[in-house]
């Protein structure tokens, strides 16, 4: 087609998840790859379930992911109003056209009376058909009832950009609601002229719309128009890959992580591939070469396992990117309180030896509090300790006396601490996973902590002959 248009029109009847942001992703990449646009299209019709503040959680995920649209309800476009909510009129108008084609009609059930023929059908062990009870008499439609359309069951095939070759049986169409008692249009009737109006060529969405192909290729054919390319994506699996995924599995927000300290490019990325490869064992990607490479016809088929842990990985990867300027801007929020007092510059030296380590932002306070603050002694660190746990106290405070005694003299640059603590394992006869374990652990109280020679640079002379001699006296 020669102008791809695609959209990602949620409902404001919950925050974002995982599976929807996706979608949104994989509609805008579609949109990019081939200069088109991207449009969103909030469809707030259910006005029951609707969930205040969700259509801002929308926007600002969608803005923290830096994928804009080119139209939407805060912009504007050449189709002028993206709420479904501010388009009444105009479902009214196609609802029209159908009465007066004789394809909708007035629904004359109560209820009370739709439960009734359930039950009945049920007790005759048949499906219930809404078309099976179609009044004789249509009465005229006066904008203010349900009306429903009036299907011609019908065999279909169809062709999915992503699943291929689909077809079903005329049994699983269906009469059904197109506009409500309160004057607002269902799902499958609204989206279907927005879509058409919006001038939409790919339709990106869930597999759970399947089974609804159908009646929405009957509904087109009713109101004469062609339908857009159908792109149907894989459903996002838990961690077992045994079940779409759930909040009970763990996953958050997009915008919880972005608090938590995810960066959005590394979000992009994990997300783009959740689905989706370039046929190469490549993983990271920038959103460029993304765009580049995106092809409807390398999305997956089978559904994509969500694996958090792939999500830590590729952060670290872009946290490592960053240079250590842009990386300390980042990181202002989620220093520990302890470190308020320090200036920038040892904050910094301190944020470089984290770097390589870091997966997250809210890993900081964990990462570094030892060098803001003294942790309590925690001698378990040393009883549990494989290469300790079998010294007695004695050996111990020998040698850190002897490391106390060695680094008196050091001028603390990495370059002589190095030296120092080798020349140590020579003169103390120790192995590095006994004598660095001891030195690590009575400078830090922690149970990790950054390369030992660098991490004593960063605490200085002063601090770390304290740190030594409260250690020798605790013990």
């Amino acid at each position: 087609m020669a102008n791809t248009r695609t959209r990602f029109a949620p409902s404001p009847t919950g925050f974002m998840h995982v599976g929807g942001v996706r979608t949104a992703l994989f509609a805008w990449l579609i949109a990019k790859h081939s200069n088109g646009q991207f449009i969103l299209r909030i469809e707030d019709t259910d006005k029951v379930r609707e969930v205040e503040g969700s259509e801002d959680h929308i926007m600002k995920s969608l803005e923290f992911l830096n994928l804009k649209w080119d139209e939407g309800p805060d912009i504007g476009g050449p189709c002028m109003l993206y709420r479904q909510s501010e388009r009444l009129d105009l479902y009214k108008e196609w609802a029209e056209k159908l009465v007066q084609s004789g394809r909708a009609y007035t629904d004359p059930y109560k209820k009370e009376e739709l439960e009734e023929l359930r039950e009945l059908a049920k007790k005759n062990k048949k499906p219930f058909l809404f078309r099976d009870h179609r009044p004789e008499a249509m009465p005229m439609w006066d904008g203010k009832k349900t009306l429903r359309f009036k299907s011609n069951p019908k065999s279909y095939t169809w062709k999915d950009e992503v699943l291929g070759k689909l077809s079903t049986g005329p049994e699983v169409i269906d009469d059904f609601i197109i506009m409500k008692s309160d004057g607002y249009p269902t799902y499958n009737f609204a989206h279907i002229v927005d879509d058409y109006l919006m001038k939409i060529t790919h339709i990106v969405r869930s597999q759970e719309f399947i089974s609804s192909t159908p009646k929405f290729l009957n509904l087109y054919e009713a109101l004469e128009i062609e339908h857009p390319l159908f792109v149907t994506l894989p459903p996002v699996m838990g961690p077992d890959g045994k079940k779409k995924l759930s909040k009970r599995d763990g996953a958050k927000g997009i915008l919880d992580y972005g608090r938590e300290g995810y960066m959005p490019e590394a979000l992009i990325n994990f997300l783009a591939t959740l689905g989706w490869n370039d046929g190469s064992t490549k993983e990271i990607f920038n959103i460029n070469e993304l765009i580049a490479s995106f092809d409807i016809q390398r999305i997956n088929r089978a559904g994509a396992k969500f694996d958090e842990q792939r999500l830590m990985w590729l952060n670290g990867h872009y946290i490592r990117e960053l240079s250590l300027d842009d990386l300390f801007e980042k990181v202002q929020d989620y220093w520990p309180q302890s470190a308020t007092s320090f200036e920038n510059d040892y904050k910094k030296k301190v944020l470089g030896l984290v770097q390589e380590r870091l997966k997250y932002f809210t890993e900081l306070p964990q990462l570094t509090n030892f060098f803001f603050e003294e942790l309590p002694t925690d001698k378990t660190l040393i009883e549990n300790n494989k290469f300790l746990k079998d010294y007695q106290k004695d050996e111990l405070i020998n040698l850190l006396g002897q490391v106390k005694l060695s680094l008196e003299s050091s001028d603390f640059s990495v370059e002589d601490l190095t030296t120092r603590l080798n020349q140590l394992l020579e003169t103390t006869n120790k192995k590095p996973g006994e004598l660095f374990s001891l030195i690590r652990i009575v400078t830090t109280w922690a149970p990790a902590s950054p390369a030992l020679a660098d991490s004593l640079a960063v605490f200085g002379k002063d601090k770390t002959l304290h740190k030594l001699s409260k250690a020798i006296t605790d013990l």
